[in-house]
């Protein structure tokens, strides 16, 4: 499966708009294009996800290590994938420049064309011949015109370009193609997702052809480690307050045991189980809901009686004792772990994180954990309560420690990927 990346020039260029509209343009060309997104995100690959009819891949070096990401994007099904890139190209430790010097993937660039011609054209150059200065192994290799009208605007961007910058298209200036946000980012694909009239017309602008002809192949991965399958089942909370989840982590639980999914906000009941994961999501939107049913409440018994149960971001604040919205409202939680969440108005936490493991249902004693946490809230912990990780990156829960811990649940702010290798040791304690 070859590939490219898309790249921003900054945060802000409309990387995902375009995105989609060359998702729908390599669709309607009859092909089966895979999407992907650089870096720890659910929120982009949630619309990928609507347009390509096909989850989307998570490619984080720091995550999942550098061959953890080769194997994710090969486990693709498609014929071409498209990386959606995270903030400007270069920006950060975990770039995306490092997503593609990793994947050894062709860059095309996005730049905001909406007042510019001839700039377009030396932001690309700029950013080309920056990766000479950097040293890096980065290849631009031409752009895509955000916000750019047709005619003489987008002739005057093609022409400005060098020859060996190639003009892969545009995408139109219209209201319908704006996602709208919120707290975390964007809403989800399923909540709001894009306009398929407005989709189709940027569609049309974008030369597929072009962009096929510099996609290339990844190098190979090595082969995975050997795990072997356990007489198991886990159950995987599903619904809208439960949606941060990678595809490769129910993948990997899938390899190794049986999921049975249910929703707490539905209030279906809790499985038959030998295990539980509780991914990250919006628990703080559907709180009254989650009170009102007695999902959560029937973790509290099975997990005194030592079922495992991992809950992470979303699933740690699920398991408190109560979530507080910041109108200042209540809710009872699950009880099960030893904190008050309360919701803020401004993020928490925003990072990669690296964890040192005093031994725990995701790492054994002295392993080093990476994640990556972003969240809205903080927790107010009780003084005895135990942790699993020292922060050695991060904030993580409460004064340099995460992982908060009791009976054998534990629940992390830090999100972790199955190509690590994260979730092995919870599946080996079932």
């Amino acid at each position: 499966m070859k590939g490219f990346v898309l790249a921003g020039t900054a945060s802000g260029v409309g990387k995902t708009v375009a995105t989609l509209s060359i998702l729908r343009a390599l669709s309607a060309a009859n092909h089966e294009p895979q999407p992907a997104k650089a870096g720890p995100d659910f929120i982009d690959p949630s619309h990928h996800a609507v347009v390509a009819d096909r989850p989307s891949r998570t490619l984080d070096p720091w995550l999942s290590g550098e061959d953890g990401a080769i194997r994710n994007y090969w486990r693709g099904t498609g014929d071409v994938c498209v990386v959606e890139g995270m903030m400007g190209l270069y920006d950060g430790t975990n770039s995306t420049a490092y997503v593609a010097e990793t994947l050894d993937l062709p860059v095309v660039l996005v730049v905001d064309a909406a007042a510019g011609m001839e700039s377009v054209a030396a932001q690309a150059l700029g950013f080309r011949e920056y990766a000479v200065v950097a040293e890096r192994e980065i290849d631009v290799v031409g752009v895509i015109a955000q916000r750019a009208h047709g005619g003489r605007h987008a002739e005057g961007i093609r022409e400005a370009l060098p020859d060996d910058l190639t003009y892969f298209g545009r995408v139109p200036p219209l209201p319908e193609l704006e996602i709208p946000d919120r707290h975390l980012g964007l809403f989800m694909g399923e909540e709001a997702p894009i306009d398929e009239s407005a989709l189709a017309e940027a569609a049309e602008a974008i030369r597929t052809d072009r962009l096929l002809a510099v996609a290339r192949e990844p190098p190979r991965p090595t082969h995975a480690p050997d795990r072997d399958g356990v007489d198991a089942t886990v159950a995987v909370a599903e619904d809208a307050a439960f949606a941060f989840r990678y595809p490769s982590t129910v993948e990997r639980f899938r390899e190794r045991a049986t999921v049975e999914a249910f929703s707490p906000v539905a209030g279906d009941p809790v499985p038959e189980c030998d295990g539980v994961y509780l991914p990250g999501g919006y628990p703080e939107l559907y709180a009254a809901e989650l009170e009102s049913t007695d999902t959560l409440d029937q973790l509290a018994t099975p997990a005194a009686d030592g079922l495992p149960i991992l809950g992470e971001c979303g699933g740690l604040m699920a398991l408190s004792e109560s979530l507080t919205t910041t109108d200042g409202d209540r809710y009872a939680m699950a009880g099960v772990l030893p904190a008050d969440v309360n919701m803020c108005d401004r993020y928490q936490a925003l990072d990669h994180v690296e964890l040192r493991s005093a031994g725990t249902l995701t790492a054994p004693a002295g392993e080093t954990l990476r994640g990556h946490e972003f969240h809205y809230s903080a927790a107010d912990v009780d003084a005895d309560a135990t942790f699993a990780f020292d922060v050695r990156r991060g904030d993580g829960i409460d004064d340099g420690r995460e992982g908060l811990t009791e009976h054998r649940t534990l629940g992390t702010y830090a999100h972790v990927h199955a190509e690590s290798g994260a979730f092995d040791a919870f599946l080996d304690s079932l």
